[in-house]
């Protein structure tokens, strides 16, 4: 982007030459054609920021919403799991039948091992009039499943599409001697009966290893760290645009100190110090936007390109308010910017345009 700064610069400045329709335009049009490294110079500084934090903003949510905790309404997001390791004591008969009594609770499933290691799938198995409709079905004429720990895979969600594999091994009348992997309660979603489920689950096996849980328990503090992360990146963004806009103010007035004596001729021609303005308006703004929205846009692309090669995922567009803010930084800029015009007219005088 560095490379290419100077030719977006020209690129832009051709477009605005050739719909100008003033002076300012047509002025500040040549002026960025004649010197495009000088353009992008100035605003080097928010093309750099903008691209850098477009890229830990886009990493940070899609992270976020791939491993943070299940969206609250989803199917996931009230499936209560409790995983037993080899050492675990028998699961009581009763069990099953009491959580399915709790309220709140559609359904209580025992997902039991699979006992063939040797193929490629699914680690548990299942009754297929055990499992849930929310979480997919078996082929016609299949009695026994075989499934993914939680009735959900790896890196993916619930579907009702979802169709299993047969347990060609396991038949119905040996499902219940084979040892219980894990027990899945699938509630409403409420506190209530979350904890409820939670609360009957410790009480009648309380020699678990790791807790009845939710999807999401485990990556709750993960997900907050990057949020704050990101929250980070937004800060930065608006820093970075504020010591960026400083830099172009720098730049903008040692534009105008250098072209003094150009402008006070023009104001002897009769060209208003407004058209002057928007000529130095014109010549920081226009670069700054260009740069800004392509910056942006690699940022994303590089965010994009990023998560697909190390971890297979999609990018996730940033929340509204990254753009809020980015909108809210170049105004910023763009004010700065404005603070230096009433230079302009100081500057220009008559006295400026007299040969020495």
């Amino acid at each position: 982007m560095v490379v290419a700064g100077p030719w977006l610069t020209m690129v832009g400045a051709r477009v605005l030459a050739r719909y100008a329709n003033r002076p300012a335009t047509l002025i500040a049009a040549r002026r960025l054609a004649d010197n495009p490294k000088a353009g992008f110079r100035a605003i080097s500084g928010i093309m750099l920021a903008l691209f850098v934090t477009s890229v830990a903003v886009g990493v940070i949510t899609t992270i976020v919403a791939n491993r943070g905790p299940a969206p609250v309404g989803s199917t996931e997001a009230g499936r209560v799991s409790l995983y037993l390791d080899q050492n675990a004591p028998a699961v009581p008969d009763t069990l099953i039948t009491e959580l399915r009594s709790l309220t709140g609770v559609r359904a209580a499933t025992a997902i039991r091992e699979n006992p063939d290691r040797t193929s490629f799938g699914e680690p548990g198995v299942i009754a297929c009039a055990d499992i849930p409709s929310e979480y997919g079905r078996c082929a016609e004429g299949v009695t026994v499943a075989s499934v993914a720990t939680g009735l959900v895979p790896f890196d993916g969600s619930a579907s009702s599409a979802r169709v299993w594999p047969a347990a060609a091994s396991v038949s119905l009348a040996d499902l219940p001697r084979l040892p219980v992997m894990s027990i899945d309660v699938d509630t409403d979603g409420s506190a209530a009966a979350v904890e409820r489920t939670r609360t009957v689950l410790e009480a009648a096996l309380p020699t678990f290893q790791v807790a009845p849980n939710v999807p999401g328990d485990f990556e709750s503090d993960f997900a907050n760290t990057l949020r704050g992360w990101e929250q980070l990146a937004n800060v930065t963004i608006v820093a970075s645009l504020a010591l960026a806009g400083c830099s172009l103010a720098v730049s903008v007035i040692g534009g105008l100190s250098e072209r003094r004596r150009p402008f006070s001729l023009l104001r002897l021609s009769g060209a208003p110090v407004q058209v002057l303005r928007r000529v130095v308006a014109l010549e920081s703004a226009v670069p700054m936007l260009v740069v800004a929205a392509v910056a942006i846009g690699m940022g994303l692309l590089a965010a994009q390109l990023f998560l697909k090669a190390q971890m297979d995922y999609t990018l996730i567009a940033p929340e509204p308010r990254f753009y809020v803010i980015v909108v809210v930084g170049l105004a910023a800029c763009l004010g700065i910017i404005a603070s230096t015009l009433p230079l302009l007219e100081r500057i220009t005088g008559p006295e400026t345009a007299r040969s020495e």
